[in-house]
Order: structure tokens, then C-alpha cells, then sequence
């Protein structure tokens, strides 16, 4: 199979950026299509290089996991059966094509790295959202509170008047105490 040379649009490149085990990864296969390379000859750069890449920049996927992000997504069914695939940080991904050392390697890597910055922006973004709607929901409890207080004490008064009571017509004793 003869490598890719195309280059992947930016807009795509965040759709390649995943989060597994709670962390924005890269996966073998599209690392190794962004920088115009085969899967293989990426994962054989990565093994002749073992102390460029410690746990935190690349692990191997457990069985389960590709099965999660294939089902997720219908384009990566092929992920299903594949032996072995592995998941790049933004580090390792950097480290990758520091290994790689060709132009379209560099290259795209300043795009991968800028595709993690975005992503790490939009999540900041999102929390500030969110921290922002807490405060906003916390608000409204206690306003609602202090509504329905305010309700209980003015419903007598919204209630009509009792009506006063008659004036009896005749001779009534009163009782004797």
C-alpha cells in the first residue's frame, strides 16, 4: 500500500482528537495519515525510539476501548479488528513527528499541536460555561424560595374577607359562666 500524501484540513484534525481515559489522544491510524505515512511505519519509528515515548505520551488501547470509539464512530468500524492500536497525547504526537523528521511530519505536526490547544481552549470555555450556569441555577433556587415565601404570607390577604358575622334578630341569653 502506497503512503498518503494528502493533507488533512484543519477543521477535520479536532474531529481526530479523541479523549480516552479522560485525556485528548491522536490514534495511530490518523496520526500516521496526517503525516502521509502508513500505521505500520509509524508504530516502527515509535519501537525504535522507546525512551522518546514514556506512558504519558502513547499506551495501547485496551479491546474494549476500540471497540467504545469504533462503535462511536461508524468510520472507524475497521478499528474493530486491528491487534494492536495505539493512542498518541499531544506530546506524543509532537514526539512522533520529531522521530519522523520529514517536512509533511513537521508541518502537520504545528497543526495537530494547534488542534490541542483548541480543544484545550474549548474545554476551559465550557467550564466557565457551566461553572456560570451553576451560579445561575443556585440563584434561581433561591429566589424561588424566597417567591413562595412571599407567596405564603400574602395568600391571606388575597383570600376574600370573611363575612361579618349577622346580627341575630331576637332574645338570646348568654350563657352563664
Amino acid at each position: 500500500m502506497k503512503p498518503t500524501t494528502s493533507v488533512v484540513p484543519v477543521p477535520e484534525m479536532d474531529q481526530l482528537i479523541r479523549v480516552v481515559r479522560h485525556r485528548p489522544v491522536i490514534l495511530d491510524r490518523d496520526l500516521a495519515r496526517l503525516y502521509g505515512l502508513e500505521t505500520r511505519a509509524l508504530n516502527q519509528a515509535v519501537k525504535r525510539n522507546p525512551d522518546r515515548f514514556p506512558e504519558e505520551f502513547i499506551y495501547e488501547l485496551a479491546r474494549n476501548e476500540i471497540l467504545s470509539i469504533s462503535q462511536s464512530v461508524t468510520s472507524l468500524a475497521s478499528l474493530r479488528f486491528s491487534k494492536q492500536v495505539r493512542a498518541f497525547t499531544e506530546h506524543g504526537a509532537l514526539m512522533a513527528a520529531t522521530v519522523l523528521n520529514s517536512p509533511q511530519a513537521v508541518k502537520m505536526s504545528l497543526f495537530i499541536i494547534r488542534a490541542f490547544i483548541k480543544m484545550r481552549e474549548d474545554q476551559v470555555a465550557n467550564a466557565a460555561v457551566l461553572k456560570r450556569l451553576a451560579e445561575i441555577d443556585a440563584t434561581l433556587l433561591q429566589h424561588d424560595t424566597a417567591l413562595r415565601d412571599i407567596y405564603q404570607k400574602l395568600r391571606p390577604l388575597l383570600e376574600p374577607a370573611p363575612e361579618p358575622p349577622r346580627r341575630q334578630i331576637g332574645f338570646h341569653a348568654k350563657p352563664e359562666a
